[in-house]
């Protein structure tokens, strides 16, 4: 039997932490959490906790954490402006679905509501971007409400839970009794039979299949049954930028990314195609395009694990609710081969015509990426990035070859999450027992600012994240619409100050390269990999390089256009 002890709220807080598993946390302390931090200290051997450079980077570190493990990452930050510095970090793990433990504190129970010293209703600020949170004033409902929080972070589709605790539950003390966690069992009891024999239906009468992966793929695994799939039936397979890895990018009948920056090849494969199977995607319009010209000429089948996202951006003809592991696994036990050799044939001449080109006559962001995956393809290496051009590079030119190899903000965007995360995710590689694998942060210049202070925390701790910034001295992204619809007119989105990124990260601890040709980039890449210390590369890119294929806002995907349509018009 379990032995009960009498503990103080803070230690029954690291007790349940010990129990979950949890081996790195995130955060910053303050007044109102001092008594948690107090017993990390007496358990700091049991319990690595790194002290980012700002709250938000200890969200996105517990963020990067989740989705380069499929652990919970778990984060902590005192009450006021400590708990609000988390929110950005809090919703964007809400919108990509990704398990996170948020674990704030506030004022005592006697203060609450009166204004006091940093005091701020936290869960109520945060309850639209958590999957659940609660605000703890019982001691006695402490251990529960941790366990109860894991649990639900990880069931189903996952997502972030907040807890509150107020200062006197980390102060008073209550018998503690340990326990086993819940085991997460995967979602079944929604897969019905009747959805299942249409989908089925559906599959074998179709002549043109294509399957539209998502995010939802990584998060439960499911890649192994979704190359059975798509070779079984010889369907081409597209992703989302959420879905990266769920499907071998060197597979023979991988087309690239779909939506606004997408493929040619993908755009017009899931125009023309007669079914669309859609696995753990969420129909973003980022995707879709114009949803009402989505996919006209295809039949939809929606295979996800939340029923709220069934009809909820594109009307599905089919659907199947539930994990999408074991729903791929069941519609592969009941289908035999099927051959559409011609549908496959006419999708590889479009992946012949349709290349993804760039300018190879100087540095340019997708040489860098690339060269990046040239020198790592076979290391296994995890590439995070921030949002923006460099972001939709690191999708198009990187061949993803397992889930969990890309870690970056798509539904939310946000810009300064990949340092962070970054960490996060080599933090994680330790814990699972693989601290030598490579992690690469790509980063605009935008972007990299905005949470640049985490190089301190990489080089305080000797974090050995490899820090790219392809520098074009803009904001490339907003500066590609500014001059593709709004007359270039570049309106606060040049950034011709003095900055040195290579001075910055020498004065933070860390090593500094700066790359202006292409012939310089691979030797920098090869020595920065072999230091096993933090390193920031500053690669001087052009101004005007753009992302192509693009989709104008509100056009149909068919509608993707590059360099070369544009000077035929």
């Amino acid at each position: 039997m379990a032995e009960t002890r009498v503990l103080n709220g803070s230690e029954i807080l690291i007790e349940c932490l010990k129990e979950q598993g949890v081996k790195t946390v995130f955060g910053y302390p303050g007044g109102a959490i001092l008594n948690i931090y107090d017993a990390l200290y007496k358990h700091q051997d049991e319990i690595t906790h790194i002290l980012t450079s700002h709250e938000q980077g200890a969200a996105h570190a517990a963020d990067g954490y989740a989705r380069a493990t499929g652990r919970v990452g778990v984060c902590l930050a005192t009450s006021g402006p400590g708990a609000t510095n988390l929110v950005t970090g809090i919703a964007t793990a809400y919108m990509d679905s990704i398990p996170v433990v948020a674990i704030t504190c506030n004022v005592g129970v006697s203060l609450l509501g009166k204004d006091s010293f940093q005091e701020v209703d936290i869960a109520g600020i945060t309850m639209p971007i958590t999957k659940y949170n609660f605000i703890v004033k019982d001691i006695s409902k402490l251990a529960a409400t941790v366990r109860r929080a894991f649990t639900i972070a990880q069931s189903g589709r996952p997502g972030p839970v907040l807890i509150d605790i107020t200062k006197d539950v980390t102060a008073g003390t209550c018998e503690y009794t340990p326990a086993e966690p819940e085991p997460i069992v995967r979602q079944k009891d929604t897969i019905r039979e009747e959805d299942m024999e249409t989908a089925l239906e559906l599959i074998r009468n179709s002549r043109k299949p294509f399957i539209l992966v998502g995010g939802g793929a990584v998060l439960s695994d499911a890649s192994e049954e979704l190359r059975t799939l798509a070779h079984r039936i010889q369907a081409p397979v597209a992703d989302t930028l959420m879905g990266k890895g769920a499907f071998d990018g060197e597979d023979e009948l991988y087309t690239g990314m779909v939506g606004m920056h997408g493929t040619k090849t993908s755009n017009f494969g899931i125009t023309e195609c007669d079914l669309l199977i859609v696995a753990g995607a969420r129909f973003s319009d980022r995707v879709t395009g114009n949803a009402s010209k989505f996919a006209r000429n295809a039949k939809i089948l929606h295979l996800d694990v939340d029923p709220a996202e069934i009809n909820k951006n594109i009307r599905s003809d089919a659907s199947v609710v539930g994990d999408l592991k074991i729903v791929l696994r069941k519609l592969n036990a009941r289908l035999d081969p099927i051959n559409h050799d011609e549908w496959v044939a006419h999708i590889e001449r479009m992946n012949d015509m349709y290349p993804l080109r760039y300018d190879k006559s100087q540095l340019t962001g997708p040489y860098i990426v690339e060269t990046i995956n040239e020198l790592t393809r076979d290391r296994n290496p995890i590439i995070v990035t921030e949002v923006g051009q460099h972001q939709m590079w690191a999708a198009q030119y990187y061949k993803y070859k397992r889930p969990r190899q890309l870690l970056s903000s798509g539904g939310l965007g946000t810009m300064g999450y990949g340092l962070g995360a970054a960490m996060g995710a080599k933090m994680g590689c330790g814990d699972m027992g693989d601290p030598d694998r490579l992690v690469f942060n790509i980063a605009g210049d935008g972007c990299f600012r905005m949470n640049m202070n985490e190089l301190a925390t990489a080089a305080r701790y000797g974090i050995p994240v490899i820090q790219v910034v392809v520098n074009n001295h803009v904001l490339g992204m907003v500066r590609q619409w500014q001059t593709l619809f709004y007359g270039k007119r570049y309106s606060h989105t040049v950034l011709n100050d003095s900055v040195d990124f290579v001075k910055l990260a020498e004065a933070l601890g860390a090593k500094g390269y700066r790359v202006t040709s292409k012939e310089e980039l691979r030797p920098v890449l090869l020595e920065a990999m072999s230091l096993n210390a933090p390193v920031l590369i500053d690669c001087q890119v052009h101004c005007d390089d753009k992302v192509y294929p693009m989709v104008s806002p509100g056009a149909p995907i068919q509608d993707a256009f590059d360099d070369t349509d544009l000077k035929i018009e």
